[in-house]
């Protein structure tokens, strides 16, 4: 696509890497695939593309994936939005060798979605020039970018939303920002005011420390502690390994904004100001948001079309856990739930 340097944000599209199939055994992992049962899985095309911002007098360019597979009917459109510690490649199109399922950009392309996701400002391929800490209203910001791009290039007027950890408090304030956007929201590992939560009442402890530098750095140790520190077990160590292998080849630091944002910010969305049906997610052993923090945020949401879903067996980063498939399951539901025909 051609650049439109008279708009505000610019578009522009790279053709680049084409991925197959995986192998027939995997049809097995994807019961709802509209294919024949003796057929296997819809290979899936992955491209590149690029959106532009402005801000602080400068052009900020994002790095998006999108990820699709032909032959089967159009389900909408899915945009994956990633949390603190990670670009987003390794958390929505995670390949594992042997275990395809664990790309959730896989699997619902697979169902007919049209899926993307976007290296937030300060991680992976997207620019990182800036002296700032990407907070979670930058990545806000960031997701509206991406959204216009997507609209220009598709003609897609509403989205379906996910967010993770951190990446929840970003498609949040998007979704309060711009409700005409977003059909349906969805929040994984979300925290609202932060009370209760044992992982932020560590992770104050070194707010100072945060507070002082724009970025932080970010280890194999680390991305380990992320499976370890609320429940072990919870996730295949093979996995854990393939993922931090994908992180840190595209970051060795990444900012402290939603760091700082998440210490000492919150609440940082007004769930009265939440229109669109909204679904949280929270692993069973997640110690991030206490229980009692989502069911306030929860009770407080406008629009009656919503759920809250508790994952057995599952901890923080649920789509890299064992367990992922029920993930899976609650937002397809969710998703492909049809509007109420009735209501009052």
């Amino acid at each position: 696509m051609s650049e439109d340097r008279g708009s505000r944000f610019v578009s522009r599209t790279r053709r680049d890497v084409v991925l197959g199939g995986v192998a027939a055994a995997a049809t097995a992992l994807l019961p709802d695939v509209p294919v024949a049962a003796a057929s296997a899985p819809p290979s899936t095309t992955g491209t590149v593309h690029w959106a532009y911002k402005h801000a602080g007098g400068t052009r900020i360019r994002l790095f998006l994936w999108r990820k699709q597979a032909s032959g089967v009917p159009a389900a909408g459109t899915i945009l994956f939005v990633h949390g603190s510690s990670m670009a987003s490649t390794p958390v929505f199109d995670l390949q594992v060798p042997g275990q395809p399922q664990y790309s959730v950009m896989d699997w619902f392309a697979r169902l007919g979605y049209d899926t993307w996701c976007v290296d937030m400002e300060g991680y992976g391929r997207s620019d990182k020039h800036r002296p700032i800490n990407a907070d979670v209203a930058t990545g806000a910001d960031d997701i509206a970018a991406t959204a216009e791009y997507i609209q220009e290039l598709t003609g897609t007027r509403q989205f379906l939303l996910y967010g993770i950890s951190s990446g929840s408090l970003r498609a949040a304030l998007f979704a309060q920002r711009h409700p005409e956007q977003v059909a349906r929201l969805a929040l994984d590992a979300f925290v609202w005011t932060g009370e209760g939560s044992v992982t932020l009442a560590k992770r104050r402890q070194r707010l100072a420390e945060y507070m002082a530098s724009n970025r932080r750095k970010i280890s194999r140790d680390h991305i380990r502690s992320i499976f370890t520190r609320d429940h072990a077990g919870s996730a295949d160590p093979v996995v854990v390994e393939a993922f931090a292998d994908a992180i840190l080849a595209l970051d060795s630091e990444v900012p402290t904004g939603t760091y700082v944002d998440m210490s000492r910010n919150l609440p940082l969305c007004d769930p009265e100001r939440i229109t669109a049906s909204t679904l949280i997610l929270r692993g069973q052993y997640d110690k991030i948001a206490a229980f009692e923090d989502l069911t306030n945020f929860f009770s407080r949401l406008p629009n009656p079309d919503k759920q809250l879903i508790v994952l057995p067996g599952i901890a923080h980063s649920s789509l890299q856990e064992k367990n992922h498939r029920n993930v899976y399951s609650a937002l397809h539901a969710f998703y492909s739930q049809p509007a109420p025909v009735y209501r009052g």
